[in-house]
């Protein structure tokens, strides 16, 4: 498709090899998509990997979403970018065992989808865990699809999501709330899909995959369930933790805290973990992140330093002319050593909260770096108050 890759995600650095697989389950609203990271049998070799953006209409709605519009923009954009891959093996075996399998739920962000934060999802599968990425399709991700929901004898039919923006005259909280709560009950029901597999129930998964979900039975602890977002999905787990009490605890990165009503805060009473970069949050925000404290949560709050909001995702690793036009400001720091950070506090958080045998030497191989860059606690602001 391009001349050059200019985004590179590194392979994970965890034991074991990572697979993937897109699991979508019904149509509109009731229905789920999420792609599956887990520890897998053996590494595919690079030819083999899938691609980063695994439509064009994806390609699209992310430049669409920051302005960059039609059909020329999108052309030049994929010449730039060249083909990027994920060093994963696409459909590949479950690792074997008799061993249930820690999960964790991922919300992507605004204008976000569901590959955009494939090696945060990647490190954690690497270590055991199962991640579902999911596509929400309230209209704030770039792009999305269903199929439609016919009766056997038709074939099913694409139905795309658009982005949805904020129209003049509109409310932006009362569209930004609307869809927080729908996003919150697809982290819920993609935990519901995953029982009925874990049930050996059947499941029609409507991708044309060739990993067997019947795998997955007996395989899936929902005793051992996080979620975890960035941006708007930070938000969303947080109020996930409120709409279900399987979620033991969340992992928020650079939570738009904007969408959530005030009601909300005195039900999150569940331990957090937040990773956020000290650009992003306002005073306002930083303000209402301390009222979850009066409601009970334990709250853990880190400020990286030298990393920007986008750092948290996979355009972290965009090089060259794109990373401006995409991204806006850069990061100081590497991003490779940003994201380590993120994993490795991730990691020992989840550890720790989901009562799993605490080992993450990736603290102690990152503390010189962890010295120099990461706050424990809030960010000094200009426009604060605090």
């Amino acid at each position: 498709m391009g001349s050059a890759v200019s985004l590179r995600i590194p392979p994970a650095a965890g034991v074991h090899p990572v697979g993937c697989a897109d699991v979508l389950v019904g149509g509109g609203k009731e229905g789920c998509f999420f792609r599956l990271f887990y520890p897998c049998t053996s590494p595919a070799a690079p030819a083999a990997h899938p691609p980063w953006c695994p439509r064009p209409e994806y390609l699209a709605g992310l430049l669409g979403v920051r302005g960059w519009e039609g059909t020329a923009a999108q052309y030049g954009a994929s010449f730039i970018l060249g083909n990027p891959k994920i060093p994963v093996t696409w459909n590949g075996s479950l690792l074997p065992g008799t061993d249930r399998k820690p999960l964790v739920i991922f919300s992507h962000g605004l204008g976000g989808f569901r590959t955009l934060y494939s090696f945060l999802c990647m490190e954690l599968a690497s270590r055991g865990f199962l991640v579902a990425a999911i596509e929400h399709r309230d209209g704030s991700a770039c792009a999305a699809y269903h199929f439609s929901e016919g009766d056997a004898s038709s074939s099913l039919q694409e139905i795309w999501v658009p982005y949805k923006r904020v129209q003049p005259g509109m409310k932006e909280f009362y569209l930004r709330n609307y869809q927080i709560h729908q996003r919150a009950s697809e982290c819920v029901r993609a935990v519901r899909i995953l029982e009925d597999i874990d049930k050996g129930r059947q499941v029609c998964n409507n991708m044309d995959s060739d990993f067997r979900l019947d795998s997955l039975k007996d395989r899936i602890d929902f005793n051992r369930v996080a979620v975890m977002g960035h941006s708007f999905g930070g938000a969303t787990a947080l109020l996930s933790l409120v709409k279900d009490n399987i979620f033991k605890c969340a992992v928020v990165l650079d939570a738009w805290m904007f969408p959530l009503e005030d009601t909300s805060y005195q039900y999150i009473q569940k331990p957090i973990l937040l990773i956020n970069t000290a650009s992003f949050q306002t005073g306002e925000s930083i303000q209402k992140i301390k009222r979850m404290n009066s409601g009970g949560a334990d709250l853990k709050y880190l400020t990286v330093k030298g990393c920007v909001h986008q750092t948290q995702t996979d355009l972290a690793f965009l090089t060259g002319y794109l990373a401006n036009k995409i991204m806006g400001p850069q990061a100081t720091m590497d991003p490779l050593q940003c994201l380590k950070i993120h994993v490795a506090f991730s990691l020992d958080f989840l550890h720790k909260y989901l009562d799993l045998a605490s080992c993450v030497p990736m603290l102690e191989d990152l503390k010189e770096v962890i010295q120099a860059q990461v706050i424990c606690g809030f960010p000094i602001r200009n426009d604060s108050k605090l």
